[in-house]
């Protein structure tokens, strides 16, 4: 459903509800309306009321009392469907718990992020560049609240098409041995210089705008150089490729698109090669932590690469290296970092950040 019919919707329109109050969404997007309790749903899926309330836990939802009718059908399907596969000997059950907990915080971030974006839509589509009162944005996230739950049937398709993508292409890499933990990986911090002071001078519909901006922009260079997104913390955004060539090409355009664009400040980056281990989706240990620690003392717009990079970077075209001064990195010690440059081959502006 578009905005216009989240804004002004017919209340006898199927399926939308018709007074915004929160049970009503909850029936549109659940189906039929929770009534049952816990040791009800419990028994329905077979298991007993504390495995029922570990995997309650696992999805990331409070305690649940005696006495609440709070569960739906939808409920009680996808806790019989974890069981099944339990008793059958598919899956453990902490192994079960833990895939649990993978989908539900990856939802819940999911959820949250389109909640925002569909919020700020409507908030410019309404106001413009003006901030809304109090009443207006109340007013705003009943509307988006509405397009939402329109939008619902829409998008779970595409939810579980690119889940398909991601999958596939995770198998990919698994079959390549790219998620070897034993691989060398080069890991870079891509950093917004003076954050915290341009913070202050923005509101917070801009603020939203420039961290959304920045979290694009890496995201669409890194991916288009076969790199992957790791985290993105605010002002600071983590990655990952398994080639020397594509991470200086990252870094470069980085600092160089970030550099050209009217709204975002500066960017500096560090980056290091070696082992890490990784851990839900996440990367650890002290190649990450030298990346790190270069971002922290590198010149805005510039590239900081550690020796083992350096010395990987030195027979490849198109980059140079050169040796800057000797520094004590907390957690690290003594090192000599070198700043990349591009030698060749400069960015075009046609290239993958001219769509964003």
């Amino acid at each position: 459903m578009p905005y216009a019919g989240a804004h002004g919707h017919d209340p006898d329109e199927p399926g939308l509800p018709d007074d915004g109050a929160p049970e009503e969404f909850e029936r549109v997007l659940l189906g039929r309306p929770a009534s049952m309790g816990r040791r009800q749903v419990s028994r329905g899926a077979g298991v007993s009321v504390r495995s029922a309330r570990k995997f309650w836990h696992a999805m990331g939802f409070p305690i649940v009392q005696e006495g609440d009718d709070m569960f739906t059908e939808a409920d009680l399907e996808a806790l019989s469907r974890v069981a099944r596969l339990v008793r059958e000997g598919e899956f453990p059950e902490e192994f079960a718990l833990s895939m649990t907990r993978a989908l539900a915080r990856t939802m819940d971030r999911l959820a949250a992020w389109q909640a925002q974006l569909v919020l700020e839509e409507v908030a410019r589509q309404r106001h413009g560049d003006e901030e809304p009162t109090e009443d207006e944005a109340v007013g705003d996230s009943e509307v988006a609240a509405a397009w939402l739950s329109g939008l619902a049937d829409e998008v779970e398709p595409l939810l579980l098409y690119v889940w398909r993508r991601q999958l596939t292409a995770t198998i990919q890499r698994l079959l390549t041995v790219e998620e070897d933990a034993g691989r060398m990986s080069v890991i870079g911090f891509a950093d917004l210089v003076n954050f915290t002071s341009v913070v202050r001078r923005l509101t917070e519909r801009d603020l939203a705008r420039l961290v959304q901006r920045f979290e694009d922009l890496c995201t669409d260079i890194v991916t288009a150089h076969g790199g992957r997104v790791i985290k993105t913390v605010g002002d600071e955004v983590l990655f990952q490729t398994f080639e020397v060539a594509p991470a200086a090409a990252i870094a470069l355009d980085l600092v160089e698109a970030m550099t050209e664009d009217d709204l975002l400040p500066q960017a500096r980056i560090g980056m290091a090669h070696g082992p890490v281990v990784r851990r839900l989706g996440d990367v650890f240990g002290t190649t990450v932590n030298r990346a790190s620690r270069l971002t922290a003392v590198a010149p805005p717009g510039g590239v900081y690469v550690d020796d083992a990079l350096t010395r990987l970077l030195e027979p490849l075209s198109g980059f140079a290296t050169v040796p800057t001064r000797r520094r004590s990195l907390r957690g690290i010690g003594e090192v000599v970092p070198s700043r990349l440059v591009r030698v060749t081959g400069a960015r075009r502006a046609t290239d993958v950040t001219a769509h964003v």
